[in-house]
């Protein structure tokens, strides 16, 4: 057997949690640079990597122990490894190089022209390079639009017209380096938030001949068959080979409507089955797809763009005219051509159309600091301006993670029988309750063979199917004995009448008889009530606790944390009823919930919240996901949206006040048109880049 081969490297520097190497090569690709970064981050107590591809050097932060650190990277092979494709594609390192080189090339091309080209060859170069911006100028004119590129054709044609061919090729070049500069901050911007929202670790159903088998959704490969149940997110391309069900395309078309799906039908990456359930054969591995979607989800759908960016482009085009009429006017007035051209160089627009999107999207990235997901810059602002939260009870103001407290069996069966058949059952539809089910099997060490047919779930009710020829159903009170007609044994009527009031309960019934009362504990969160008065101190004026639990469980709960209103025994359509009620009042309503029962009312809300360690469907559905270790996201939440509207109207002011300045300048002949040209193309940069700044001043710890 061979020998494996050791990495070479040389340690170049080192200081406590801190040590860079160099490989025994000249240069890394882009490719190799993020493989090694993977590998770097994935050993034991790496808390930080930066790596010099141009000189095969790589810097790593570390806490553990340094003979570890470095047995690792010598085990380097420099191997490509499945579970890096998610990373690899979504790297922004290649976007960073391409921009750098465009960079370099740009302003070495302006050098060379412009101190080394004779006067003739020089003026030829700028008019070569101005037929590029008076056709767009054109292009725009032509479908009667005035917009920017009008203002930029007519500065430039202006300056060719009076020979003035520095100013000229000083405008274009400025103009350059801003289109660069602004490519480059969108897709950076673009390219971060989708990485924070693709790259998450899931696990699905394989279908392995006649069971299924969960496992990473890194280990699945073209070909392999997974299976699909209601509430959960389908999480590749494939075609299905069985089953039927009604599937919500709104994440990747925007429609709400759910699709029929059958046999020989494809479904794709990010869809979530409504109803049914469905077996599909999978078209492309994990990481391929899910990532390039998010990317076009954000920069095409509508359902991102807030009324502040549409504002933005609204005014900015609105304003073309005026530049154009104020030019001419101060041409008219003053004869002077100069003075005129210094007012056509000033234009709003740029800087309005540039930093109010990038001002959104960096609030959204900040937003994946505090493992809070926000889809789309329309959420920011309703959350900004919402006056009612709505909470869902279960998994929500309580804990994520509830558990079992005790198991009363009443058909004589072991309670470890009856858990294991619960949590059979319970692990086709995550949720919190059901989570605790399968939680507490598995403390226990119980293991199972599927042993049920086809799983049923019924929303907010409960799960039905059968075992052989009897029935097995679990769910709430309403869904056993009333739906299901299902019966107390007669000598379980005592028994029934001491269960402990203090716990949630789930029934389970065999046969049509309660076999069991699982009793769960839901505690609730240590920072509920400081979360409820943090919110309102940021401006809610109504939060409100919607719960299907009894009335005086609900009420227990609410009077303890605080809430203004509380409703219990609600189902689905109820919160959603509530949700719309209040927007018509022209109330602005946020939900916050974690269920497949809270999804009508996270689509309905001005905000959907979800709580991402509950329900796939939930988490797609709502417009905005938050991690289930604390609430106090909803409160940093709040913070940032707020600010990002103080910044917005920061933005506005700068933007409208510099530029009037620089033409009030220009018309006094103070300043130069190509002064006038750089002052305007610097402020819109600058205040991009301050749009891409942290809106917090700190990160704020929320656990």
């Amino acid at each position: 057997m061979p020998l494996k081969s050791e990495m070479k490297f040389i340690i170049r520097h080192e200081i406590r949690g801190r040590i860079r190497i160099s490989l025994a090569q000249k240069y890394l690709t882009v490719r190799e640079a993020d493989c090694l970064e993977q590998y770097l981050l994935a050993l034991p107590g790496v808390t930080g990597v930066k790596i010099y591809e141009r000189t095969a050097g790589a810097a790593i932060l570390y806490d553990g122990s340094r003979e570890v650190l470095l047995q690792g990277i010598k085990e380097y092979s420099g191997e490509e490894k499945r579970e890096y494709e998610p990373a690899i594609q979504s790297s922004t390192r290649r976007l960073n190089q391409e921009f750098r080189e465009k960079m370099l090339l740009k302003i070495l091309i302006r050098l060379v022209t412009k101190n080394f080209f004779p006067a003739p060859l020089r003026s030829l170069y700028v008019s070569f390079r101005a037929v590029h911006y008076i056709a767009k100028g054109y292009r725009a004119l032509r479908f009667r639009r005035l917009r920017v590129e009008v203002l930029d054709a007519t500065a430039i044609t202006v300056s060719l017209l009076r020979r003035d061919f520095k100013t000229a090729g000083s405008v274009m070049f400025l103009l350059g380096i801003g289109e660069l500069l602004e490519e480059w901050t969108h897709k950076k911007s673009v390219g971060d938030l989708a990485r924070s929202m693709s790259l998450n670790v899931e696990k699905v159903w394989k279908r392995v001949g006649e069971t299924e088998v969960l496992v990473p959704i890194s280990r699945i490969l073209p070909g392999d068959d997974i299976t699909v149940r209601m509430g959960n997110v389908i999480p590749l391309d494939g075609v299905v080979q069985e089953g039927e069900a009604m599937v919500n395309q709104a994440s990747m078309t925007g429609e709400s409507v759910p699709v029929r799906k059958e046999k020989g039908v494809c479904v794709y990456a990010g869809t979530v089955v409504e109803e049914g359930e469905i077996t599909f054969r999978v078209k492309t591995s994990a990481g391929t797809t899910r990532y390039d979607r998010i990317v076009r989800m954000i920069e095409n759908s509508e359902r991102m763009k807030s009324s502040v960016e549409g504002k933005a482009a609204g005014l900015a085009d609105a304003l073309v005219p005026w530049s154009l009429g104020a030019t001419a006017a101060v041409g008219l007035i003053t004869g002077n051509a100069a003075k005129a051209l210094s007012v056509l160089m000033v234009d709003f627009s740029c800087a309005l159309k540039l930093a109010m999107p990038l001002a959104v999207l960096s609030a959204m990235r900040e937003a994946t600091r505090y493992r809070i997901t926000v889809k789309g810059g329309k959420y920011l602002e309703a959350v900004a301006d919402a006056k009612t939260i709505v909470f869902d009870k279960t998994g929500t103001l309580t804990k994520a993670k509830p558990v079992v407290a005790r198991i009363v069996s009443f058909n004589g069966m072991e309670e470890n029988e009856l858990l294991r058949i619960a949590a059979c059952l319970e692990e086709h539809f995550p949720h919190s309750i059901a989570s605790a089910v399968v939680h507490e099997a598995v403390s226990r060490g119980l293991v199972h063979e599927e042993m049920h047919s086809r799983v049923d779930y019924v929303v907010a009710h409960g799960i039905a199917t059968y075992v052989g020829e009897e029935r097995i159903v679990i769910g709430s009170h309403h869904f056993v004995f009333e739906d299901e007609k299902c019966v107390l044994p007669e000598n379980g009527k005592e028994k029934y009448a001491s269960l402990p009031e203090e716990y949630s309960h789930l029934y389970m019934a065999i046969g049509g008889c309660l076999a069991a009362v699982i009793c769960i504990e839901d505690p609730i969160r240590e920072e509920a009530g400081d979360v409820v008065k943090e919110l309102r101190k940021l401006g809610f004026d109504r939060i409100v606790m919607m719960t299907g639990d009894s009335e005086k469980t609900a009420a227990s709960v609410a009077q303890r944390i605080g809430v203004d209103d509380c409703f219990s025994e609600v189902l689905p359509e109820d919160k959603a009823r509530f949700v719309e009620e209040e927007k018509k009042k022209g109330r602005k309503v946020v939900m916050t919930g974690d269920g497949i029962n809270d999804s009508p009312a996270l689509s309905a809300a001005d905000a959907g919240i979800a709580v991402s360690e509950g329900a796939a469907l939930a988490r797609e559905i709502a417009d905005i996901t938050i991690a289930g270790d604390s609430l106090m996201q909803l409160v940093v939440l709040r913070r940032l949206s707020q600010a990002l509207m103080k910044r917005v109207n920061a933005n506005y002011r700068f933007v409208i006040g510099f530029n009037l300045g620089l033409i009030l300048l220009g018309i006094g002949g103070i300043i130069t048109p190509a002064t006038s040209a750089f002052l305007h193309n610097s402020s819109t940069l600058a205040v991009g880049i301050k749009s891409m700044t942290n809106l917090l001043p700190e990160q704020i710890p929320i656990a």
